[in-house]
């Protein structure tokens, strides 16, 4: 009798512990803010919590480069942001580790708002949402697993390192000639330089983590060979040579 091997068919990567914790936390703010803003016009966390640059450089709202990134203006926006982090950072937090690749997406969504701050310091238009870090992941993605196909629509491969150069020019040439639009590119472009300047940088935070632990493998390793020296010091009856 024939015997059948089991064929296991995955769609995406598995879905890692950070991702994870990311998407239930956007969505269940999405649930919370987005749907009163409709049902009863309640807009109160979009203009204290999204990122509006007159405020953080006039009011010093400083706390809305961070909770800009879990709000979002309606399904399909949330839907999209949600899948892509899905689909290219379960791969980086599976390379990098859940702290590394949490500290990049906070890299990267922070220095996408940073960005449209410098640039626009007294533009009055609210940014929300988490597509600056979202196109830094998937820069990330396009540098480190550049052979990888994605497919567009289902159908066509394209290399991540042409997709990502790709989305890129887009953005570019959409921040000139779409300047009012709702559509914040230059928060897209931001996350991605600021991803670019991590990685190409080496990854500053990430040297200076790695040279901390040789220094204290270095000191540990000298504390040693001072205790190696006073117990070969000692005498016969045990006693300690001064």
């Amino acid at each position: 009798m024939p015997r059948y091997r089991d064929v296991q068919v995955s769609f995406g990567p598995p879905l890692t512990w950070v991702v994870r914790q990311l998407i239930i936390v956007t969505a269940a703010i999405f649930l919370l803010t987005y749907l009163p803003a409709v049902m009863f016009d309640w807009n109160l966390p979009f203009a204290l919590f999204g990122l509006r640059p007159f405020d953080v450089t006039h009011r010093l709202f400083f706390w809305q480069p961070f909770t800009y990134l879990f709000l979002h203006a309606g399904f399909f926006h949330v839907i999209f942001n949600l899948f892509a982090l899905w689909m290219f950072g379960s791969e980086l937090e599976r390379l990098w580790g859940p702290g590394r690749f949490l500290f990049y997406f906070f890299l990267t969504g922070v220095g996408a708002a940073v960005f449209d701050v410098i640039l626009q310091p007294s533009a009055t238009s609210t940014t929300i949402g988490n597509s600056g870090a979202v196109y830094g992941v998937l820069l990330a993605y396009g540098l480190l697993f550049p052979e990888r196909p994605i497919y567009l629509w289902l159908l066509v491969p394209v290399k991540a390192k042409w997709f990502a150069l790709i989305i890129g020019l887009i953005e570019f040439t959409s921040s000139f000639s779409n300047p009012g639009s709702k559509v914040s590119h230059i928060a897209h472009l931001g996350g991605m330089l600021f991803g670019l300047l991590y990685l190409r940088g080496g990854g500053l935070p990430y040297r200076l983590q790695l040279r901390y632990h040789e220094w204290r493998r270095a000191r540990l390793r000298r504390k040693f060979e001072v205790f190696m020296r006073k117990h070969e010091s000692k005498d016969e009856s045990g006693r300690w040579i001064h």
